[in-house]
């Protein structure tokens, strides 16, 4: 009894994600003002572990924890540890991501790899031999920051300046934190902004990208296009157990914490559903994909010429 009372605790107040922000935003506190006394390599392992456990909480808050006041889940979340990405921007297309029957179609899933004939066409022969490398485990995370980021920035450019609706209010808000973060940097803890992007930024959202790299695969059936990456006990606690990504898109509000359990108990259903998309782990992500492409970066929908073979994915089904 004491024990299922000390669960319902636990689930009410959110407890464990009430920790989990304190440990972030505290050991992101810790780290910088410490930083001048830090060496390097603990510098680049700790700050890319939260910079992208970061971005993890973010991904938590915006789908309604730890508060029934979403406003103050998204005041939670807002801080831009990374610079780059507004909060606001980050909310509103991974929600729209959720909508399962467009999953990985280039023009209505935000957070699609994929390309349509047109944009593929585009790209030339350089364009089309990195993306290729893009589609590779290390080049998502070696290259694959830059070539988003530097994507992600010229398309906001133009939005803000063509004066899109909310734009600008979002982006200005958005500064404001920059300058915020930027000040504790460099006034009081005195670190080069480069050093802080060089070894915490970027790595950061590498180590991220390792989650996003194949839990998604274009297939004519939405319930067949996301995987299950099991066997990940510290990447399942830096990615906040969104490995086991089914589970995820079948219950987005679940939190983070109770997505094993629910996994565990329905093990055999989530594999017949997604048809035995499973990875043993990260490094058996990164063993398959390591020198092959993880698919083809023409979307199969938007493919002129079917009779072409162009494969729509090297995905590799494993039995449950």
């Amino acid at each position: 009894m004491a024990e299922r009372r000390h669960k319902g605790i636990m689930r009410r107040f959110e407890l464990p994600t009430w920790v989990l922000i304190v440990a972030i935003y505290g050991g992101w506190g810790l780290l910088t003002y410490f930083w001048t006394a830090l060496p390097w390599p603990l510098l680049l392992i700790a700050g890319a572990w939260l910079i992208a456990w970061h971005m993890s909480l973010q991904h938590e808050v915006l789908h309604g924890h730890p508060t029934k006041r979403q406003a103050l889940n998204d005041a939670i979340g807002f801080p831009p540890l990374s610079f780059w990405l507004p909060y606001r921007i980050y909310r509103d297309s991974h929600l729209a991501h959720h909508n399962d029957t467009r999953l990985t179609d280039p023009l209505d899933d935000p957070e699609s790899h994929y390309l349509t004939a047109e944009a593929y066409a585009r790209l030339g022969a350089a364009g089309r031999l990195l993306r290729d490398v893009y589609n590779t485990f290390p080049g998502r995370v070696l290259i694959g920051p830059a070539w988003n980021i530097g994507r992600f920035l010229i398309a906001e450019g133009r939005l803000v300046a063509s004066g899109w609706t909310g734009r600008r209010g979002i982006w200005l808000r958005h500064m404001i934190g920059v300058i915020a973060i930027g000040a504790w940097l460099v006034l009081i803890c005195e670190i080069p902004l480069w050093q802080y992007l060089l070894l915490a930024v970027y790595p950061g959202y590498g180590l991220a990208m390792v989650r996003a790299f194949a839990e998604h695969r274009a297939e004519e059936e939405p319930e067949h296009r996301t995987a299950i990456v099991e066997n990940t006990p510290i990447f399942g606690l830096l990615f906040l157990h969104n490995n086991l990504h089914v589970v995820h898109h079948d219950r987005p509000c679940l939190p983070w914490y109770a997505i094993p359990a629910e996994y565990r108990a329905n093990r055999t259903d989530v594999l017949t559903q997604n048809r035995g998309l499973l990875y043993n782990g990260y490094f058996d992500v990164a063993r398959r994909y390591f020198f092959a492409r993880h698919h083809h970066p023409l979307h199969p929908a938007y493919n002129p010429l079917p009779e072409s073979g162009l494969p729509t994915t090297e995905a590799v089904r494993t039995s449950p």
